[in-house]
């Protein structure tokens, strides 16, 4: 039986939605993505809000993902809802979306329900999930890892792990390499003498690298001789 919100289907919903959108523009976000909409983030975070507060795991059983937004508002509505009390039943739902994910907008606007207290409880079993994504071999299965882990590992407890993961990833896909470079540069920003001594002994890909250095430089919360030092560091191609 196929969900329903308001009298509507949830593809009614965002094709209404679409309507205040700018496609134009996500579009160019998101090259050689097809089926975009140009539904607007807040815009989509407020539907998944409404669908959590209904039978939203009938709405997952059934969700279409024709559209780029369909993946994404399923990734939106796992961030809205209380996790199952069974830490791998939610897990297996939050596997299912990382299967469908597309672009790295969809990726990327993911987050576990919960909040901090979900991420807290089951923190040894999160760090251990994301490892096992860093370690795959879909482009953006690794780069929902990736940018994952950087997002909530990115401690005290984790940071010597968090590296050596980093640094064990071998993938050509465009968008790993660039949640890679990020990654690094959170690191950096957050442990930059231990990020250092990384950066200075490792194994990472030339392009890689060196898109960690300009980030780097990018940060504001880099001081200025630290960004000179790092400019000295880029690889020749």
């Amino acid at each position: 039986m196929e969900y329903l919100l308001d009298g509507l289907t949830v593809k009614e919903h965002l094709l209404r939605l679409a309507e205040e959108g700018n496609k134009p523009f996500t579009e160019s976000l998101n090259p050689g993505v097809e089926h975009v909409l140009g539904i607007r983030i807040p815009a989509l975070r407020r539907l998944a809000a409404r669908i959590a507060r209904t039978d939203w795991e009938a709405y997952l059983d059934t969700a279409d993902t024709f559209y780029m937004e369909e993946r994404m508002l399923q990734g939106m509505v796992l961030g809205c809802v209380k996790p199952d009390a069974d830490v791998e039943v939610y897990l297996h739902r939050v596997t299912k979306f990382v299967w469908i994910i597309n672009s790295w907008s969809v990726c990327d606007t993911f987050k576990f329900g919960g909040g901090k207290k979900f991420i807290a409880t089951h923190a040894d079993r999160l760090w251990e999930y994301l490892k096992e994504w860093m370690r795959a071999e879909g482009e953006y299965e690794v780069r929902f890892g990736v940018v994952m882990a950087m997002s909530l590992f990115t401690d005290e407890a984790h940071i010597a792990e968090l590296l050596s993961c980093l640094d064990d990833i071998r993938h050509e896909g465009y968008y790993v390499k660039m949640a890679v470079a990020w990654a690094l540069s959170v690191c950096f920003v957050k442990f930059p003498t231990l990020t250092m001594d990384y950066l200075r002994h490792n194994r990472l890909d030339t392009f890689t690298y060196n898109k960690a250095l300009q980030k780097i430089i990018e940060s504001y919360r880099v001081d200025a001789p630290t960004k000179e030092v790092i400019r000295t560091m880029k690889r020749k191609q």
